[in-house]
């Protein structure tokens, strides 16, 4: 199910902490970076934190600049981001600012938790939203995308929660404001805890300073595992739709993107219809071509494909769903379910799935895929 784009923002020191161990909270950040976090706020639909940092920062979540908010109501949009916190427990403090600043807010917590938290915040305009035994962050995301329109969703913490999104590759941009000072004490919170990462190098967008900290921002590139999409999962497929605009046009054949990337995230290759002096070259036929068919990293590679992988073609002997297996590739991710235009009951997943692949499907890429084939579409 589709989710919004997951920021996540936090300060920390040179070591790697976001506070130290004292009763006051550790100023990180300076004047010129908490106008940057205003400005990040102000261009969110969302603001999440955990209910941890709720006791123990009690932080209103607002934002700040008045031409901020004009600029919001200007555009249709609410005066502030809506308020979101998650807790496991359902143990919240009524009288915490949270909950008496802003604009609309919504607690998500487990079964038994939503109990505890509708008795603690009775009186107050709060949704409780209930996810099952357990916190389960997919149901708050795609709850937090379908049901309250959220597109764009800031996360500020705590070290749990940052935790939490990114070992489940759900998070899509990491923001650090790293601040030129260390804590040095064991026992004070950090960024990240120990857990299963997603393998591999994140891709560095951005670098610069702000007042005295450095801004440094990162992406995540290692693709999801199995049926489940990770947040990288959503950045491979939207450069296979744009290699998709790339193809020469054509009233014949489908326009397609299709990247090939390894388990800890490298790109092995890219390819698109009709690529070079091929005219009948489909694009992953062009991308696996690149590839050294002896490579390890195939078998644990995924393609990313704009357009379902072909099932039948009468240009060449074998389809790209073959020529997909062939390499030893057993996942693919993909936008469209290619149409009847010129094969009908096409079913190229459906070879992939019969074969041990798995094959994820995200439909909101859907009209990405399509667009450089809508006159196709107009002539069927």
């Amino acid at each position: 199910m589709p989710h919004p784009y997951v920021l996540l923002s936090a300060a920390v020191s040179l070591d790697g902490f976001l506070d130290d161990t004292g009763p006051d909270r550790l100023l990180l950040s300076g004047p010129a970076d908490f106008d940057r976090v205003d400005e990040v706020r102000a261009s969110s639909d969302a603001i999440l934190i955990g209910a941890g940092t709720i006791r123990a920062d009690n932080p209103r979540l607002l934002v700040n600049s008045a031409e901020r908010r004009a600029a919001r109501v200007a555009a249709g949009r609410p005066e502030y981001p809506l308020k979101v916190t998650v807790s496991g427990s359902g143990d919240l403090d009524p009288d915490a600012q949270f909950w008496h600043t802003g604009g609309e807010k919504v607690v998500y917590t487990t079964d038994k938790g939503a109990e505890r938290a509708t008795d603690a915040l009775r009186g107050l305009d709060v949704d409780v939203v209930p996810t099952g035994a357990a916190l389960d962050w997919r149901v708050v995301l795609e709850h937090l995308h379908d049901a309250r329109g959220v597109r764009r969703l800031m996360v500020e913490g705590g070290g749990r929660v940052h935790t939490q999104l990114m070992t489940q590759g759900l998070a899509d941009e990491l923001q650090l404001a790293v601040a030129p000072l260390f804590v040095g004490e064991p026992d004070a919170p950090r960024l990240f805890g120990p857990g299963g990462y997603p393998p591999g190098r994140m891709r560095l967008v951005e670098t610069r300073p702000v007042g005295d900290v450095v801004l440094v921002r990162y992406v995540p590139t290692a693709p999801g595992e199995g049926a489940l999409a990770y947040a990288a999962d959503r950045h491979w497929l939207g450069v296979a739709c744009e290699l998709a605009a790339l193809c020469p046009p054509s009233e014949t054949a489908f326009s397609v993107g299709a990247v090939v990337v390894a388990a800890d995230g490298t790109e092995l290759a890219r390819g698109h219809s009709r690529e070079g002096d091929d005219p009948v070259v489909h694009a992953e036929e062009a991308a696996l071509a690149k590839i050294d068919p002896t490579d390890p990293r195939l078998r644990s590679a995924t393609v990313y494909s704009s357009l379902e992988p072909c099932a039948r073609r009468a240009s060449r002997p074998a389809p790209c769903a073959r020529l997909i297996l062939d390499a030893g590739v057993r996942r693919v991710v993909t936008a469209w379910r290619e149409p009847d235009t010129f094969v009908t009951e096409a079913d190229g997943n459906g070879l992939l799935v019969a074969a041990g692949a798995d094959v994820v499907v995200l439909p909101e890429f859907e009209e990405r895929a399509v667009a450089p084939n809508r006159h196709l579409l107009a002539a069927g």
